[in-house]
């Protein structure tokens, strides 16, 4: 059976304390000690990919050591918070109160104001990763992105509502491992901090 395994990186912290969904803000990764290690933890043999937001390709620079790199994905980014981008949600909660609490709480297909709902995201996602499966079957892959982006495939993987999916915690500089054979999608370890 060909197994296409998945290790989902999540990339440094930008330290912004609003939504960051396609804006271009760097990673911090002052911790070198940390990339070190997760770099001498994940296969060797693996290629490297990432989205094409800065945070997420710095990251996967970090990480890549001799591994062979995949040219950057935008499919692979954030949620795309259009007009809620860079914002507060203590700022939007005072204008638009019930969409932005019906936008976290019940995630489906609420959107922000030019934005992408959560299950846009998801089909994005889902696409660009069924993509990989198809164009490198049976090979170590680790992707480097975004909070969102894991989740949605922890979501798949494990055949949870999207709701459910937002009980995962995915800190910065963490990583889940998912697989893909001919059954499905299956979860490994989330959010391992190494």
């Amino acid at each position: 059976m060909t197994v296409t395994r998945f290790f989902l990186v999540r990339h440094g912290p930008t330290h912004a304390k609003s939504m960051v969904g396609w804006s271009d803000l760097p990673a911090d990764l002052s911790d070198t000690a940390k990339l070190q290690r997760m770099s001498d933890a994940l296969p060797q043999q693996a290629r490297v990919i990432s989205s094409d937001l800065s945070r997420a390709v710095s990251t996967a620079d970090a990480l890549q050591g001799a591994r062979p790199r995949l040219p950057h994905d935008p499919a692979l980014r954030e949620m795309h918070f259009g007009a809620w981008e860079l914002r507060r949600w203590a700022e939007i909660d005072a204008e638009t109160p019930d969409h932005i609490r019906a936008f976290w709480e019940t995630p489906g297909d609420i959107a922000p104001p030019q934005g992408e709902s959560w299950n846009t995201l998801r089909h994005r996602v889902d696409a660009a990763m069924n993509h990989l499966v198809q164009c490198y079957p049976g090979e170590t892959l680790i992707v480097v992105g975004h909070f969102g982006q894991i989740l949605t495939q922890v979501q798949r993987a494990q055949g949870l509502t999207a709701t459910d999916a937002f009980a995962h915690h995915i800190d910065n500089l963490s990583v889940s491992d998912l697989f893909h054979d001919a059954s499905g999608w299956h979860a490994g370890r989330i959010n391992q901090n190494l």
